[in-house]
């Protein structure tokens, strides 16, 4: 019968024809026979060694006796080298030998599972039922069954609910059972579950915020590489941040997945004399498309909040404060060719965002269309003298970002935009020099936001003096810049109507290029952390313009994302 089948425990087999092991994507031990053609080279069976003691010898007191510890690393170095040189020829002989037998036509007759106590049947069965060769239009050779064994494996990887590495044995059916053919191998799947519940606690000090968080990961939640993840945060600025999501991949597909999701927050927005309250939900749709490109498409609502205004509050806060619901539409398209997400030194990035806000049956009080991108690419720099990887680079980066106001719907005019909807810039991890969002349209002491925004920046990494590398530390010089601005002359004749609009975006983006953009240039220091970067910079404002915050001096960052 064929079959996929799914065990909590193995039993001793008895190995008839041979076996194929698979440690990650290759095959790491073979041997093999077949009726017709016998190649079992027995090279997996490493040297026999007997310690013949005579009768008259005194084993304990040969324990007893103290070994010199230099003689000691170099028996320990000589048989690693041995061993090492017994696995180099397995290998090399492992590889002529599939090789040669490459076209034997072998069929798949049954794929197990094992040790995979937590993950349903019918979850696998998606995954290797395909690859039985009932549901094959024709045999496969043996070089194709490992391929297509091997991609299934990795996807079985890629699911993160399984530590690495998953092996994989290959063997021939009993000759006994008279439902086979000679043809017939079974595949069996080794895999290690990894720890269903993860709790993390700890604290995060940077851009100019300290906080203490507590995280909860639940994964294979109902056996189908389910996950749920939940955080919990109290802060100085993000005073606190609750939330969760669950996510769950599409037909057993770890390229696509359905995400449902919940927060609550307040942070303190003291570059705008106010604080927001935050408490919504949303679900995302995320696939892998051709060349690794990923999306996202979501629906989100979002019930806000201004309030705890500031004394000094400016007008324009004021008259945004009390609450708003946004429901919305949103897209990600994302595009990831760098070498390393934190400190690349060669490759590119694409990112854009939309979203589109109260527009027809979305309904809410905010209506808008929303429009960010994101590119960054980076150049080796080769050195005379230096092999290889010399890890001086040059990267550039580019921001730029659009809010076009929209009518609500059943409405004719459109909605001028809030000020917890419009694009803020400055900061360490943007635009470097500034205040946290010191550039743009101010109003009194506060910084309201724009609609349009651009913004860019070059810097050189240099390897820190004798640590070489492939160590994640950089020296920094960089030049960095950008303009925000918000449309003007939306109010024609008393009203504010979609021609008027329009004209506004138009002459808005003209604006950019007027004039030099707001500059600052300095140098620094860079680590990259697996889980963040991280920046000290001494920072040189050069070109700064009314009302906005240039900082001179030291500025410390910490974000995965950096201009």
């Amino acid at each position: 019968m064929k079959k996929v089948k799914l065990i909590q425990s193995v039993e001793a087999r008895d190995v008839r024809s041979g076996r194929i092991t698979v440690e990650s994507k290759r095959s790491a031990r073979l041997e093999w026979d077949r009726g017709h053609r016998n190649f079992s080279e027995g090279f997996c069976a490493g040297p026999s060694m007997a310690a013949n003691l005579d009768s008259e010898d005194d084993v304990f007191e040969n324990l007893k006796k103290r070994v010199d510890p230099k003689v000691q690393d170099e028996r320990e170095r000589v048989a690693n080298e041995r061993l090492h040189g017994q696995y180099e020829k397995a290998q090399k002989r492992l590889a002529e030998l599939i090789d040669t037998n490459s076209t034997l036509p072998v069929t798949i007759s049954s794929i197990t599972v094992l040790n995979a106590n937590s993950t349903r049947k019918g979850f696998l069965d998606r995954i290797f039922k395909p690859l039985l060769s009932v549901n094959h239009d024709r045999p496969y050779t043996l070089e194709e069954a490992l391929k297509e064994v091997s991609i299934s494996a990795d996807k079985l990887h890629r699911f993160g609910i399984f530590q690495v590495p998953i092996s994989l044995f290959v063997d021939r059916p009993s000759s006994n059972d008279p439902s086979t053919i000679p043809t017939d191998i079974g595949i069996y799947l080794s895999v290690k579950e990894k720890s269903r519940i993860v709790l993390k606690t700890g604290t995060d000090l940077g851009n100019v915020e300290g906080s203490a968080y507590a995280n909860l990961l639940w994964r294979n939640v109902f056996g189908g590489a389910e996950s749920l993840n939940a955080n919990a945060s109290l802060g100085t600025r993000t005073r606190s941040a609750y939330s969760f999501n669950f996510d769950s991949p599409v037909l057993s597909n770890p390229d696509v997945k359905l995400e449902f999701g919940g927060l609550a927050s307040s942070t303190q927005k003291y570059w705008a004399s106010h604080e927001e309250l935050l408490k919504g939900a949303g679900t995302k749709l995320k696939w892998m498309g051709a060349g690794g490109v990923r999306h996202e498409v979501g629906y989100s609502g979002l019930w806000r909040q201004i309030t705890g205004l500031a004394s000094n509050g400016s007008a324009t806060v004021r008259g945004d404060a009390g609450d708003s619901f946004k429901s919305s539409l949103s897209h990600t398209w994302c595009s990831d060719r760098r070498n390393h997400p934190l400190l690349p030194s060669r490759g590119y990035f694409m990112k854009q965002v939309s979203e589109l806000a109260g527009w027809g049956p979305l309904q809410g009080d905010v209506a808008f269309f929303k429009s960010e991108i994101e590119t960054q690419a980076a150049l080796p720099i080769p050195v005379p003298g230096i092999e290889g990887d010399s890890g001086v680079s040059f990267t550039t980066g580019l921001r730029a970002g659009l809010l076009y106001p929209l009518a609500l719907g059943g409405q004719d005019q459109p909605q001028a935009s809030r000020i917890n909807d419009r694009f803020l810039l400055g900061g360490p991890t943007d635009v470097r020099g500034f205040r946290l969002s010191g550039l743009g349209p101010r109003d009194g002491v506060d910084a309201v936001g724009g609609d349009v925004f651009a913004a860019g920046g070059a810097n050189l990494l240099v390897p820190f003096p004798r640590v070489g590398a492939a160590h994640p530390l950089r020296l920094q010089a960089f030049i960095n810049g950008g303009r925000l601005l918000a449309l003007k002359d939306l109010i024609k004749d008393g009203d504010m109507d979609s021609q008027a609009v329009r004209q506004s975006v138009k002459s808005t983006i003209a604006d950019l290029g007027n004039g030099l953009p707001s500059m600052a240039a300095g140098v620094g220091v860079v680590y990259a952390h697996p889980v963040a970067r991280f920046e000290l910079n001494f920072s040189l404002p050069l070109v700064l313009r009314k009302g906005e915050e240039g900082r001179k001096g030291l500025q410390f960052g910490v974000g995965i994302s950096f201009l």
